[in-house]
């Protein structure tokens, strides 16, 4: 009789292979993009004449951008109790030239006032870590990582302040060329990873052009935020440039990508109709 039971339960349970099974016993769907994921002659195509088309405006327009930021930079200068020169550094290759504007501030050691209060204000912030709710413990980790490299920081400028390697100037200037060259690759980065589904022509020129346009909109004033804090001490540099540099411009684009990725496939909206919406979540298909 137990072997009977025990033939009939191995009977019903599903064959399923334990890559496909999470850690609860259920089973991992396929994501929807791999579900509709069709790498035709099209997608290869579209996805080919996208990046060229992108990359070409991007190019035809970076002068005219540099410009546009050297103003934006000036005038932030006399609005701003921002102390700093405005500084363009020359970039090119052969004939095509760059003058890429940054914020000059001069390098100002933490004083063991601004070295105090930061120590005891990053102290208090890890112990109230630990009070968070359970929900928030990507919160938690987020936070914790934030603040070790805040403290590695102080625990530096405490030992060797005269002996920090890198200056405001060099620092301003790589985030501004960074940020650029960053720009610079999105359609490539689409290319790979979002072209190539079926999302339509449209969709992905849309994506393609708010991403840009937000990146370039958010880099003068990401530049400026920094400059500002930047001319307080030099004790804050690691943490902006470890977790609000280019890391934060590289989630920026993230969060484009996956908002993408929840838009409808052209296989979903042709099975549905023409009355199915044009951008839309869609389930799951396993």
């Amino acid at each position: 009789m137990r072997a009977l039971l025990a033939q009939g339960f191995a009977a019903s349970r599903s064959p399923v292979e334990p890559r496909f099974q999470g850690h609860r016993g259920g089973v991992i769907t396929m994501h929807r993009a791999l579900t509709y994921f069709r790498l035709g002659p099209l997608n290869l195509l579209m996805s080919i004449s996208l990046f060229l088309f992108f990359s070409a405006i991007w190019v035809a327009l970076l002068p005219r951008l540099c410009r546009f930021w050297t103003s934006f930079l000036q005038l932030s200068l006399r609005l701003l109790p921002l102390h700093g020169t405005l500084e363009v550094a020359e970039h090119g290759f052969n004939s095509f030239r760059l003058g890429i504007p940054y914020v000059r501030v001069y390098p100002v050691l933490p004083s063991l006032w601004i070295w105090s209060l930061t120590c005891l204000v990053t102290v208090l912030l890890f112990v109230g870590t630990f009070f968070l709710p359970e929900k928030c413990v990507p919160l938690t980790y987020l936070s914790r990582g934030i603040l070790t490299v805040q403290g590695t920081s102080l625990f530096y400028f405490a030992l060797w302040p005269m002996r920090f390697p890198h200056s405001p100037d060099s620092y301003m200037e790589a985030l501004m060329t960074s940020g650029i060259g960053l720009i610079t690759i999105v359609p490539l980065l689409y290319a790979f990873t979002y072209y190539i589904f079926d999302f339509g022509l449209w969709r992905k020129a849309i994506l393609t052009g708010l991403t840009l346009v937000y990146l370039t909109l958010v880099l003068p004033f990401q530049v400026v935020l920094q400059a500002l804090v930047l001319q307080t001490t030099l004790l804050f540099m690691p943490v902006l440039y470890i977790v609000f540099g280019l890391p934060l411009e590289i989630l920026l684009i993230i969060a484009f990508y996956s908002w993408g990725m929840t838009w409808s496939f052209q296989s979903e909206r042709s099975a549905r109709g023409p009355g199915f919406p044009g951008i839309t979540h869609a389930p799951l298909v396993s």
